[in-house]
């Protein structure tokens, strides 16, 4: 069956409805265009999908035990804490690796995408990542600098009231912020350890988004994209939404070799369409932006992308981390656990290799944690009286070529296109900084008097007690690629056709009325939760690109 063409030509067509493609379409029904956000998942209800905890654990045992549907999405910890149905069917959702080299794929398809479990830090990029490249010598530097994206993160910082302390640290650039949450006085007695230990670092609040608490009458946290900015996109009667159309490719027309539309399979009938648009702007994640890429080019696609640059697909990173449980024993506090949240948190922001190479690693890492944020019921508790804490240390993945994406047209998902092929390791610079983090963590807890501990020497866990200890050994020294969900590049941007996918504006060189704005764009991955980047990226294109119809130029 030939596909249907839907017969309005829109102004601009957005792919994927979370972080980033919530705000390209809030940044381009703001200026007037009529935007239509294509989603591959499901739509949500709040009545439906939220605060069923019972029934979320009874899926997750049968999802694990049974259909064995969501292996790698229950290995990270937001699969424990959201509706399980916010993570994908793996058996419709294939994809490949080589044997030796596993890819941890997380994924959330339906209306709002990973937004919906995010966990909400907001950090900005400094110069220190986009130029890193000039300090150390490694690859490239971004073809943008820090003030390029200055304007759009304070812009969306309000927009989102982002909550945080303006700390003065060059690494790690100071926001415009809502007071910052405090910080639990077992977190004050790790922060007073740390700053005395080491004067070249500091313990600060984390930046991001309180702890959401579902009401009628506001269901979506803030930092979800149906609580912010699709909602706000919505509203101004410009944006059109239209979930279960999982993309297929881009459409290019021949004679002018812009993209003229996107050609999608309804997620539901299985039937085949294509809807027109004037721009294109891919926000559909790192991973399946590249993925629609690859199927656009002319090897799949009649008057398809070339790809002169031979950079698609290629310089794929996520953050390299590990993590520690432990426990300070004998602190005292009284009721209830502190709020856990993006900002109900702390960070250590990066201290190695500022300003001149210091370690044998290049690059570098900062550590997330909280401290009295989290705790079970005193029957499932086997500690005594004291403090239950982590410590998340996440770094930067250096950009190689040889982390890569294709697609492996022998295996196709629930809707007969080819899946993404994976392959991508840790390098020997990622295995010294695992071995500094170790080292490091390790110190921190010992110095605050504290005990590291694995999850299940604190807590009883009934049922999945031996999954819980698997996933232990599997991390003990490094979470495998893909696992901490902030994997970006394969679509880079540059300064020339010949070494990259998009240009500073984002726009494809090939196709400039096509965008890529979400993850993978990136040159090089900082340390930083990549997120508020990710919006700031997509806002300023999308601001340009709006700048440029109105002159006639697309």
């Amino acid at each position: 069956m030939p596909p249907q063409h839907t017969p309005e030509i829109y102004d601009a067509i957005v792919v994927g409805s979370g972080a980033t493609g919530g705000v390209a379409a809030k940044e381009l029904s703001d200026r007037g265009l009529k935007v239509l956000v294509l989603e591959a998942g499901r739509a949500v209800d709040p009545q439906a999908d939220l605060g069923h905890q019972v029934r979320d654990m009874a899926k997750r045992f049968y999802n694990l035990a049974i259909s064995r549907r969501q292996s790698y999405q229950s290995a990270h910890p937001g699969y424990w804490k959201a509706n399980p149905d916010f993570f994908i069917d793996e058996k419709e959702n294939p994809y490949t690796t080589p044997p030796d080299k596993p890819f941890y794929w997380i994924r959330g398809r339906q209306v709002g995408g990973k937004s919906l479990t995010w966990g909400g830090i907001t950090l900005r990029l400094s110069d220190c990542e986009f130029k890193a490249a000039s300090r150390d010598g490694f690859d490239r530097d971004w073809p943008i600098a820090y003030q390029d994206l200055a304007p759009y993160y304070s812009k969306l910082e309000r927009f989102f009231q982002v909550r945080g302390a303006r700390d003065g640290l060059a690494q790690l650039p100071d926001g415009d912020y809502l007071p910052p949450a405090p910080l639990t006085p077992s977190e004050l007695h790790l922060k007073a350890t740390i700053e005395a230990r080491w004067p070249d670092r500091r313990l600060i609040a984390s930046r991001g988004f309180p702890l959401h608490r579902s009401t009628d009458d506001d269901p979506w946290p803030r930092s979800s994209s149906q609580g912010a900015s699709l909602k706000a996109a919505i509203a101004t009667g410009n944006t059109t939404l239209q979930s279960d159309a999982v993309v297929s490719h881009v459409i290019f027309d021949r004679h002018t070799r812009k993209a003229r539309g996107v050609a999608y399979v309804d997620r539901i009938a299985r039937t085949a369409h294509e809807v027109s648009g004037r721009i294109v702007v891919l926000c559909a994640s790192t991973i399946e932006s590249v993925r629609i890429l690859l199927h656009s080019t002319e090897r799949y696609q009649p008057g398809g992308l070339t790809d002169a640059s031979g950079t698609l697909g290629r310089f794929l990173m996520d953050h390299v981390s590990t993590s520690n449980f432990f426990f300070l024993p004998g602190l005292k506090f009284a009721g209830k656990p502190f709020d856990l949240s993006g900002c109900d948190s702390f960070f250590i922001p990066n201290f190695c290799n500022l300003g001149t190479q210091q370690e044998d690693f290049l690059r570098g890492y900062g550590i997330w944690g909280g401290v009295q944020r989290f705790d079970l019921p005193g029957i499932l508790r086997k500690v005594g009286e004291g403090a239950i804490g982590f410590l998340i240390a996440h770094g930067e993945v250096l950009p190689r070529c040889e982390n890569q994406i294709r697609l492996n047209s022998e295996v196709v998902d629930a809707w007969g296109i080819p899946v993404p092929h994976i392959e991508c390791a840790w390098s020997d610079n990622e295995t010294s900084m695992l071995a500094h983090m170790h080292a490091q963590i390790d110190e921190i807890i010992d110095k605050a008097g504290g005990q590291s501990m694995q999850l299940t020497d604190i807590f009883h866990v009934p049922i999945f007690a031996d999954y819980v200890s698997g996933m232990q050994s599997k991390m003990a020294f490094s979470a495998p690629p893909g696992y901490y969900v902030h994997e970006v590049g394969g679509a880079r941007m540059g300064t020339s056709p010949t070494d990259s996918v998009v240009n500073d504006r984002n726009q494809c060189w090939e196709a400039p009325n096509l965008l890529v704005t979400d993850g993978a764009c990136w040159v090089s991955a900082g340390w930083q939760s990549p997120t508020l980047t990710e919006m700031a990226i997509t806002a300023r294109a999308c601001e340009a690109i709006a700048e440029e119809m109105r002159k006639g130029n697309v």
